[in-house]
């Protein structure tokens, strides 16, 4: 049995938590999010506690038991609290806006690259460098903030790129030339 499977989801004030078949449905204060479990898995609702407990000790079974456990705390802490990433723009003319459905980012391509966001995720930009990706859904925002920084992963040369906030690049020395 795992380990993290075992442990109790607390509800916080607010917030549902629905069992419809194997759909899951978690209301609260900032949204509402589903997700469709596996028929091996059984969620139990007790007074502001969620149990989660397997009906079957197969391996597969097993591994889904913490993964799904995980899921569905994500999902309620999500729509009591939104889930943040801050991303930060190191380089050279390197700036980006945000509207309502979209962000642009100019990030020393020839081109702006321009971004849709999905429905649920908002970004906020501070000082043309500073961004702030926000959602109640932890896979949602992750994603984004990944997919930004993937038009430009920081190089370990100068250190330019897109950079989780804190995030520190370990430089390499460059090119040393003959004597």
């Amino acid at each position: 049995m795992s380990r993290i499977g075992k442990l109790p989801i607390t509800l916080p004030k607010g917030v549902t938590l629905k069992v419809i078949d194997n759909l899951v449905s978690i209301k609260g204060p900032l949204g509402e999010l589903t997700r469709q479990i596996p028929p091996e898995i059984f969620v139990q609702v007790k007074e502001e506690q969620v149990f989660i407990s397997i009906n079957d000790d197969s391996k597969k079974t097993r591994a889904l038991h913490g993964l799904i456990r995980t899921l569905l705390n994500n999902m309620v802490i999500g729509v009591d609290k939104k889930f943040e990433i801050d991303l930060q723009l190191k380089g050279v003319g390197y700036r980006c806006q945000a509207a309502k459905d979209k962000i642009t980012l100019s990030l020393g391509y020839s081109h702006p690259i321009i971004l849709p966001l999905p429905v649920g995720v908002e970004v906020k930009v501070d000082a043309n460098t500073n961004i702030k990706v926000l959602g109640i859904d932890k896979e949602e925002v992750g994603f984004i903030a990944s997919k930004i920084r993937s038009y430009r992963p920081p190089e370990p040369y100068n250190g330019k790129g897109v950079l989780y906030k804190g995030e520190v690049i370990l430089r390499k020395a460059g090119k040393v030339g003959k004597k």
